[in-house]
């Protein structure tokens, strides 16, 4: 995988950018005026980030698997050490697919009802590949998506979910919030950003 250059990711144009940013020089990125980079993040191969009006709001220590896409008009934010696996798509905003309306970008919108909400993930939350994440949909602190699973309500902090739609599985535990601390510490971190 090759990684744009410090340069070559501050021309892009983002809204602000942290430290220790690793972005494929495979990666599409629309609206970059409307994304905000924390620090130590990994987006691979492939994966596209289309901010629209809402914008998008990446944490530290998030990794974006390939193929992933991050799209829609509403705002989608990446807490702090989430993550999101190969070919996940995260949607802000969808048709209206009742057949009231027309639907596809390239019909003008008076003929359309698109239909947005924001996305938020919160801190620890893990997606698995293939997932779909629908818009106005929260999954708090914790959640655990197993992968080819479709989002279409709220998900609850440290449990696991799986399934199209998703139906809650089990609890998950939340060692990692050890792990966090730890790992800060190391740093010397003050907080979290």
């Amino acid at each position: 995988m090759g990684i744009l250059s410090k340069e070559a990711i501050r021309l892009l144009g983002f809204k602000s950018v942290g430290e220790g940013i690793q972005i494929s020089d495979k990666v599409s990125i629309y609206g970059a005026e409307r994304i905000t980079l924390g620090n130590n993040i990994r987006i691979d191969d492939f994966a596209i980030l289309s901010a629209g009006e809402g914008g998008i709001i990446i944490g530290n220590y998030v990794h974006i698997a390939f193929g992933s896409s991050l799209v829609g008009a509403g705002k989608i934010t990446l807490s702090n050490f989430s993550g999101i696996s190969s070919r996940v798509s995260i949607y802000s905003s969808t048709d209206d697919y009742s057949g009231s309306f027309m639907t596809n970008p390239t019909v003008p919108k008076e003929f359309t009802n698109s239909i947005d909400g924001d996305v938020f993930l919160g801190e620890h939350v893990i997606i698995g590949s293939g997932s779909v994440v629908l818009p106005g949909t929260t999954l708090d602190m914790g959640a655990a998506i197993g992968a080819l699973s479709m989002v279409n309500k709220n998900c609850e902090s440290c449990w696991i979910y799986f399934g199209a739609p998703i139906r809650k599985v089990k609890k998950r535990k939340s060692n990692f919030l050890e792990y966090e601390k730890k790992l800060l510490s190391m740093f010397n971190f003050i907080g979290k950003s």
